[in-house]
């Protein structure tokens, strides 16, 4: 079995005495696209310097290709990685028109080589028609794109991608979120991305690594990430959803308010135990002819859906995604039905809403 093309072995980081990276460990395969997602100062970004060798190790090591390039008495430098990096403000070079910044980094290449991959690459990144163009005279997403091209024109083993859309708009980033994967797919690059948006993370990458206070808490699909996280940081980080409390009934069931839900439970909790169950908008459906009501609090019109807010009898509450052709006042009642097919509970002490 082959190695992953990128190893990280518990590596540590700290600023002073602020250890900002503890004993986090990954890896990623050759041809996936992985990303680091969390809030601010949860130290995303900092791993992506450790592994482009910005950024020495206090511990651990990191491997490329099976190759070590860091760790506490060893570190390769950054031209020395073959790795390419986009940053978050592009950092193209103003003086130069579009082909040349995409070939600057080709210097070891004949002049005709060089011109043949640029040609490649703008044809890759759609940019053929604005290869003499300065990046002032360009929109951000071709200044993204110009970036990526330049990234990739020497062909590095991993490319780096540390929040590259956060300066284009919503409709933009999720257009060139879709562009961007295209792209890394067909040419089979391995990526890492860090990014605070989940959505970017949801188009993008084949795994997502959520991070918490310099570690990561679950490394995993979108899917499971969502349906299947494993704590209440990533339950409270991932999407939409509130906690409703639960009595644990026997080892596969749990019973809440709106009905019995069937699935794993905490493994430390017996029949009787009291917990948290998530809930997540599409669990809950509007159903008219339900016994079942809830009272409209707050709705957040969403083009084909509406996010309602329901107030249940017992006072809690509850979040439903609607098509927006059911549009309720509010303060109206309405119909649902509990929908879920598998249980996210976790143990009662803490009651929290996200």
């Amino acid at each position: 079995m082959s190695s992953p093309l990128l190893r990280l072995e518990r590596i540590r980081h700290s600023y002073g005495v602020q250890t900002v990276v503890n004993d986090l460990s990954l890896t990623l395969e050759k041809g996936a696209i992985g990303c680091l997602l969390g809030p601010s100062g949860c130290g995303k970004t900092t791993v992506l310097r450790c592994i482009a060798g910005f950024e020495p190790v206090s511990a651990g090591e990191i491997f490329l290709s099976g190759v070590k390039v860091s760790s506490a008495d060893f570190f390769m430098p950054p031209e020395q990685r073959r790795m390419g990096m986009v940053f978050q403000d592009y950092a193209l070079f103003p003086h130069l028109d579009v082909a040349t910044n995409i070939g600057f980094g080709l210097h070891r290449l004949s002049r005709t080589e060089s011109k043949l991959r640029v040609d490649e690459l703008l044809e890759i990144v759609g940019l053929s028609d604005v290869a003499k163009k300065y990046p002032h005279e360009l929109s951000g997403g071709q200044q993204q794109r110009v970036a990526l091209a330049r990234a990739l024109a020497p062909r590095p083993d991993l490319l780096l991608l540390d929040e590259p859309f956060s300066n284009l708009d919503v409709s933009l980033r999720e257009r060139l979120s879709l562009e961007v994967r295209d792209i890394l797919k067909t040419q089979g690059i391995t990526a890492i991305l860090v990014t605070h948006d989940q959505y970017e993370a949801f188009t993008l990458a084949d795994e997502i690594g959520v991070m918490y206070e310099g570690e990561i808490q679950q490394w995993d699909t979108a899917y499971n990430l969502y349906h299947r996280p494993a704590n209440r940081f990533v339950a409270n980080f991932i999407g939409q959803g509130v906690f409703l409390p639960g009595k644990v009934m026997d080892s596969r069931q749990v019973e809440i308010e709106l009905g019995l839900l069937s699935g794993n439970v905490p493994q430390d909790c017996e029949s009787g135990c009291d917990v948290d169950v998530l809930l997540r908008p599409d669990d809950i459906v509007y159903d008219d002819a339900s016994s079942l009501r809830a009272v409209v609090m707050h709705k957040a019109f969403r083009g084909a859906e509406i996010l309602y807010t329901l107030r249940l009898a017992s006072g809690g509450t509850v979040l439903s995604l609607v098509p927006s052709h059911h549009n309720h006042a509010i303060g109206e009642e309405i119909g649902i039905r509990l929908e879920a097919d598998h249980v996210v509970a976790y143990n009662h002490p803490v009651t929290s809403s996200i």
